[in-house]
């Protein structure tokens, strides 16, 4: 059932596709429209599922070893005192801390390169124009070449404009109403191996995670409607920053300075990806184009990871590309709907605007974090979805 198959974007969905793809059989390129691979990013987890599919790549262990050092989370008050604290090892490795919490780029790059000896690479370039016949879909790229392949997969962000190309307007976003900001900032005595997360009045927090690259991930980040400030230019988002911020407390000031030198900046107003199909014809949509559910849900390294291997083995079993995407939509839809059901509420509860609502949340914080009710506490910020029997593509197709 080998086909030949184009796939863009070569971070984590794109690269976890490429390797699944190749090892079924197919003839994979991966184009990527960044001029190389990039690297960088703030912590990412993978639970449950997602770590199954990373051990049948023979990556688990690996990733473990490449993670963060993150040993769990607390939440401190302005003079930098723990409230509540949840510890990965006592919550079974499911707390607001996975067991395997790792950098994007750490991550992105292990799965390239695992990739990138039985797959074609090309990097600085992008889709301009697709056009589909009975037999393939003839791709026209940026750089002036013409291709025919079996199957095109979008595996890019959550404003891949690729998927705009092929599926102009079908996004119906969901906005949660939160504006968050990662970047890394110099590491500093005091920084240890949690992550500590602050609340200011305003609906604004502050947190801070550990690295094993000798530096802190930073991330701010505001609750409030979104005003279209993920399509300014970075110099008006970090003044923007600068001046929500600068009198948040706890260690704003330090994290600010550090917004100044900061060689990743990333920002975004988060919105989940909504859309009515996942193909059209032998194009389809897999990671943050398809269903980005945001960071709020915590699982979508886990979709990226378990939609790539789904995807791989239904486009194999088949020669029949269309039946394949259709096969991989029915699989990953309950999985991806169930991330997706984050309350609207959630970024208001986990930012309050008061000092009154920040008192409560760090009361309910405080009595969750007891040893009586942590295990459950465990269970509700990891909300295991439901997710595909990877066992069923282990017997051979009728």
């Amino acid at each position: 059932m080998a086909h030949r198959i184009l796939v863009t974007g070569a971070s984590v969905a794109g690269s976890a596709l490429a390797w699944w793809l190749a090892r079924l059989g197919n003839e994979v390129t991966v184009v990527e429209r960044a001029p190389a691979f990039r690297d960088g990013g703030q912590n990412i987890d993978v639970r449950g599922v997602g770590r199954a599919v990373l051990r049948r790549m023979g990556l688990d262990e690996t990733a473990l070893e490449q993670g963060t050092g993150e040993t769990g989370t607390a939440w401190v008050d302005g003079d930098g005192r723990i409230v509540a604290t949840f510890m990965t090892d006592d919550l079974g490795g499911d707390g607001p801390t996975a067991e395997m919490e790792i950098l994007r780029g750490d991550l992105a790059r292990l799965l390239f390169d695992a990739a990138r000896d039985t797959v074609s690479v090309r990097f600085g370039d992008s889709i301009t124009g697709l056009h589909e016949d009975g037999d393939a879909a003839t791709v026209t790229f940026a750089s002036g070449l013409t291709e025919r392949y079996d199957a095109v997969v979008v595996a890019e962000g959550v404003g891949s404009a690729t998927r705009e190309l092929v599926f102009p307007g079908e996004n119906d976003p969901r906005w949660m109403d939160l504006t968050i900001a990662y970047f890394t900032v110099p590491r500093v005595a005091d920084d240890d191996r949690l992550w500590r997360w602050y609340n200011a009045p305003g609906g604004r927090s502050v947190s801070l995670r550990p690295d094993r690259k000798g530096t802190t991930r930073a991330m701010l980040s505001l609750q409030q409607p979104p005003a279209g400030e993920q399509t300014w230019d970075v110099g008006r988002q970090k003044a923007f920053l600068h001046e929500r911020f600068a009198d948040a407390g706890w260690q704003a000031r330090r994290v600010l300075a550090g917004l100044d030198t900061t060689e990743d900046f990333y920002f975004d107003v988060l919105r989940q990806v909504r859309m009515p199909r996942w193909s059209k014809g032998r194009i389809a949509l897999t990671g943050d184009a398809a269903w980005c559910a945001t960071p709020l849900a915590g699982i979508g390294t886990t979709l990226a990871i378990t939609g790539a291997f789904v995807l791989a083995q239904e486009l194999s079993r088949t020669s029949d590309v269309r039946a394949g995407l259709a096969a991989y939509e029915r699989a990953m839809r309950p999985m991806v709907e169930a991330g997706q059901g984050v309350p609207k509420i959630a970024p208001r509860l986990a930012n309050p605007q008061s000092r009154l609502g920040i008192r409560l949340l760090h009361g309910a914080l405080r009595v969750a974090s007891t040893r009586w009710v942590r295990r459950a506490s465990g269970t509700l910020f990891a909300r295991p979805p439901k997710a595909p029997d990877l066992s069923a593509y282990d017997r051979p197709v009728r």
